[in-house]
């Protein structure tokens, strides 16, 4: 219903220092303010990124602070300089976390506590903070801002956690933004998903050219399908991610593949909206419920680390070293000090023989599973996908197979050694690839809790479809551009074990049109589908005018009128009454809601008396050097 007002709540409940309040704050902290938070007399706001340390964010340049003791009192604390920008909720936030470098050049902690990434609470009116100007994203409303200081004396009793968290704030850090961005960006494409399908959806059968409901032309049922099985897939994940985080998990990897996957497909769901909607779509007014979302989407691709970086950089880069089962201890040998040296060497030598047979394992794993998969691709019906049996079992395979794949190729990124971190095209494809086979498994979970909603089966064989040929396209294109000395070997190798057959080992495809058509169709007339993706939608009283809410109440009626239409036409005969008042009904609704929002004046300075536009003013200027200033004049 409203994008503002999804960041305005989004914030304070993800990306605020409410929940690091409740795991890490002082007694005095929590007693202080989360009654305060939670009755919404203090809005928070988490002041991180500065103006050189944008997805960089914990580099914190520009941002530090000294410990000293204060001149008068005598009292331990920090001297804090900090200079902060894209601060969501800052112009309005009664306390801000403010991440800081903290530096102990005279040893004041004492041991408790460490030099590093710290976050201190300052309050609005806190003695040198600057809170209150204003950016303006693009046409969002919503506040945001910068948080500044210099010299600012900030005491122990401020630190989130006290003194003994000093140097803590990277846990804390990974835990708040796992959360924001699994969640609370994640959501808003979902927003995005349920209102296009439930609004543009209807928008299309209500729409006619050529006397004809748009929804019945091909690019409108491939934008409308496309639409649909991205938000299924978003809706898939986002229910995955919202369980994790009810388990009280704070998973680092998934949440950017969630945050860099559905916002970006958030995108694409809103850009098909438009291209169906068109022109209502872009003529803004109180009529137009989609234009909104689409100028503001770029915001969510932005904020929390922009795609571009998330895809190429964090995703493999964060995960890679982290998520192989014997990767981090073999790394936590080599850091053991020289006195444990037998056993640095014992668990070496222990943990890459395991890595060397894991790789063994994932290469035969990638080629069985390979070769099977693409044989129960190649044969399986086109129409197997409606026993919902069929359906999970012949995807899950194919998610093995590709889990598989991956596999192999993360183990083969190894032989780039530390270089792999500048090898962000081929981290990018590999993100390609996780982020498919992760939001696969999601769509088949999702299919499972909601099976036995009809039309489900199709949304989901679409959505799998699509995501199965993403995951192979993204590996094929990093075994032909795997860089590195030993890039031709890998690249061998990696295309040996992930398509041992050559391109007969390459069987996805994307959906088939007659699927495409069947999607489209429950998204566009009365379906359990639209029910569900409904779930949750504004809906107007009666007797108010809300043009989503009325597309979806016309929905029904229209399709109705085009089914009465048709069946007379075919029987070549008058209409009953009831039928006539049927028609005439949808028509009227049809007129009504096409309509755009027409304006007398868009600017203030348009509004005053006697004002002329312009162009207007320049055309009477010229006519007025002239004899004749009429066309009847001229003839």
């Amino acid at each position: 219903q409203c994008f503002d007002a999804n960041a305005t709540v989004a914030v304070p409940n993800s990306l605020g220092p409410g929940e690091l309040l409740v795991r890490y704050g002082t007694p005095e902290q929590k007693e202080y303010f989360l009654p305060r938070l939670a009755n919404g007399t203090l809005i928070p706001c988490f002041g991180l990124t500065g103006p050189h340390s944008g997805s960089d964010a914990t580099s914190l340049i520009g941002s530090h602070c000294v410990v000293q003791k204060h001149p008068k009192t005598g009292e331990l604390g920090v001297v804090a300089t900090f200079k902060k920008r894209y601060i969501t909720l800052a112009p309005v936030a009664g306390v801000v976390g403010l991440g800081l470098n903290l530096q102990d050049p005279d040893g004041l902690l004492g041991g408790e506590g460490e030099e590093g990434f710290t976050v201190a609470l300052l309050e609005r009116g806190h003695e040198g903070l600057r809170m209150g100007p204003r950016h303006i994203p693009l046409s969002a409303a919503f506040m945001n801002g910068t948080v500044e200081g210099e010299d600012v004396w900030i005491p122990m009793t401020s630190i989130l956690g006290g003194q003994s968290r000093c140097g803590f704030g990277w846990n804390m850090f990974v835990e708040c933004l796992a959360e924001g961005r699994g969640v609370s960006l994640p959501a808003g494409s979902i927003g995005a998903a349920r209102s296009v399908v439930a609004g543009v959806g209807a928008y299309s059968r209500v729409r006619k050219q050529f006397r004809v409901p748009i929804a019945e032309f091909g690019g409108i049922q491939e934008a409308m399908a496309k639409a649909g099985s991205d938000g299924l897939i978003t809706i898939a994940g986002g229910d995955v991610m919202n369980a994790i985080v009810d388990n009280h998990e704070a998973p680092m990897v998934i949440s950017s593949v969630m945050k860099q996957n559905c916002t970006e497909r958030g995108r694409r769901i809103v850009e098909c909206g438009m291209d169906v909607a068109a022109g209502s779509a872009i003529c803004r007014g109180d009529k137009n419920y989609i234009g909104n979302a689409y100028m503001s989407l770029p915001i969510a691709i932005t904020v929390e680390g922009a795609n571009i970086m998330t895809r190429s950089f964090q995703i493999i880069g964060q995960g890679l070293t982290r998520c192989h089962p014997h990767m981090s201890d073999l790394l936590r040998a080599l850091q053991l000090p020289p006195s444990q040296e037998k056993e640095a060497v014992q668990t070496f030598v222990k943990q890459f023989h395991k890595i060397v047979g894991h790789g063994v394992s994932n290469f035969f794993y990638s080629v069985t599973r390979g070769i099977g998969a693409t044989m129960s691709t190649t044969f399986r019906s086109k129409k197997a996908y409606k026993s919902g049996n069929d359906l999970l079992s012949h995807h899950e395979k194919q998610l093995l197979r590709l889990s598989a794949n991956f596999a192999l190729t993360a183990d083969l990124c190894f032989t780039l050694g530390g270089r792999l971190k500048f090898e962000e095209l081929l981290m990018g494809r590999l993100a390609d690839a996780l982020g498919a086979i992760y939001l696969g498994y999601a769509t088949l979970h999702h299919y499972q809790r909601r099976q036995g909603i009809q039309g489900l089966e199709a949304l989901t064989e679409h959505a799998m479809l699509r995501l199965e040929r993403e995951a192979q396209d993204a590996l094929y294109a990093a075994s032909e551009n795997f860089p590195g000395p030993l890039g031709t070997v890998a690249s061998t190798v990696m295309k040996m074990g992930c398509f041992p057959l050559g391109g007969f080992t390459r069987p996805y495809a994307e959906p088939g049109d007659d699927l495409t058509k069947e999607v489209s169709r429950l998204l566009t007339t009365p379906s359990e589908i639209r029910d569900m993706f409904q779930e949750g939608i504004y809906s107007a009283p009666e007797g108010t005018t809300h043009q989503m809410t009325d597309l979806i109440r016309a929905l029904p009626i229209c399709v109705e009128a085009d089914r009465v239409a048709t069946s007379i036409r075919r029987e070549k005969r008058e209409p009953t009454s009831e039928e006539t008042d049927l028609i005439a009904k949808a028509d009227a609704l049809r007129d009504a809601l096409i309509q755009v929002d027409v304006f007398e004046h868009a600017t203030a300075e348009e509004a005053q008396p006697g004002y002329v536009r312009p162009a207007l003013l320049g055309t009477e200027e010229r006519f007025a050097k002239m004899d004749k200033i009429v066309f009847r004049e001229a003839a």
